[in-house]
């Protein structure tokens, strides 16, 4: 989970109107450079003091966090000698390449850094993760919105620890702290057994090629009903007569559904460049990966029945062709073709019906 701070020192009149929300949203941190806005915040919020430009106060309230400049406030770590009660951090500007190495030189050794990149390029900011990679402080870097965050957080794949964000209106504080637990939860995967295959003629299935490369044992999940999908290889095991592709999975026929980001499903005929799904290997770990294209073409189909604990049932059609694969326990991998009564395949079993994609609790029978 990453961090979402939310800074309120120029939102003005809406200043209660913001708090409230992003106590409502459970953002992580409010910064401020009064300690008056502190006093009354609950304890599920860290409350954030930045007195940057001005004398350091000598009460900071309620404050959890001290962000200080150096220049002007003193060390971090002396400030913390002198005032246990409180964490200290650094803000550091990153305008050059001596900045920059001020910027990494506290990502190493100190416990909190706010930092402020000035140019919209990424690359600093992917030094000073990779400078503070082994060290136990955190990041928090400054983002203009909603979107810069969302980037920020993905920086050099582990991204900032936490952004901070002055919201514009209300309802930013929300949308900033999505975007903060913008991953997905891992699936628990079961032993699902092969009850029957049949050849059931010609179709329109999709293959979903993403922009990241797959690993051995991972795939998409794939289903035709919401309740019940199998774990589809992607085509990263060398195959005759063709190269691998990496990036793809042959996924199915396009009613099949898939697993989106935010708890949604998504049908296979609905993606599209630019959407993210989700990822699943053998162990049920997940990523979101970004989808940048998906070929829809007409092929034979095969279905194939499987069973999983407690009698729960998963069906999926896919193109009818030896070299479309699904995986098994300990990943092994299986020809849809080859399959037969008896086999075992990894799939996923969720229990809530789905409206419009969304888990929810109602009555619905899929079949």
């Amino acid at each position: 989970m990453k961090l979402s701070w939310i800074d309120i020192r120029s939102v003005g009149s809406a200043k209660e109107a913001v708090v409230q929300e992003a106590i409502h949203a459970r953002v992580d941190g409010v910064l401020t450079d009064d300690p008056a806005d502190l006093a009354g915040l609950p304890p599920t919020v860290r409350k954030v003091l930045f007195p940057q430009g001005q004398t350091l106060p000598e009460d900071f309230g309620a404050a959890d966090i001290v962000i200080v400049e150096a220049a002007k406030h003193g060390e971090p770590a002396e400030l913390a000698l002198r005032h246990p009660e409180v964490e200290f951090g650094r803000y550091v500007e990153i305008v050059d390449a001596d900045t920059l190495e001020d910027a990494c030189q506290s990502a190493r050794t100190d416990r909190w850094s706010l930092l402020y990149f000035r140019d919209p390029t990424k690359i600093p900011l992917e030094i000073v993760i990779a400078a503070g990679a082994r060290a136990e402080g955190s990041l928090v870097t400054l983002a203009r919105d909603v979107e810069e965050a969302e980037i920020i957080f993905g920086v050099l794949e582990l991204g900032s620890d936490g952004v901070l964000m002055a919201p514009a209106a209300v309802g930013d504080a929300t949308a900033l702290r999505r975007a903060a637990e913008a991953g997905v939860a891992d699936v628990e995967l079961v032993e699902l057994e092969v009850t029957a295959t049949a050849h059931v003629g010609m179709g329109d299935r999709a293959c979903v090629d993403t922009a990241t490369y797959f690993r051995e044992d991972e795939g998409i999940l794939v289903g035709s009903t919401s309740k019940g999908m199998i774990l589809c290889v992607s085509e990263t095991h060398p195959l005759p007569y063709m190269p691998t592709r990496p990036f793809r999975v042959n996924a199915g026929a396009i009613h099949s559904y898939t697993l989106g980001q935010n708890e949604r499903t998504n049908y296979l005929s609905e993606l599209k460049a630019g959407i993210k799904i989700t990822a699943v290997d053998i162990h049920g770990r997940t990523r979101l990966v970004t989808v940048g294209r998906v070929k829809i073409e007409s092929r034979p189909l095969i279905s194939i029945d499987a069973v999983g604990p407690g009698g729960r049932t998963a069906n999926l059609i896919l193109q009818d062709d030896w070299h479309v694969r699904v995986l098994g326990p300990g990943g092994k991998v299986l020809n849809s073709t080859e399959l037969k009564p008896g086999d075992k395949v990894l799939g996923y079993l969720p229990v809530e019906d789905r409206h419009v994609g969304y888990p929810i609790n109602e009555f619905c029978l899929e079949k």
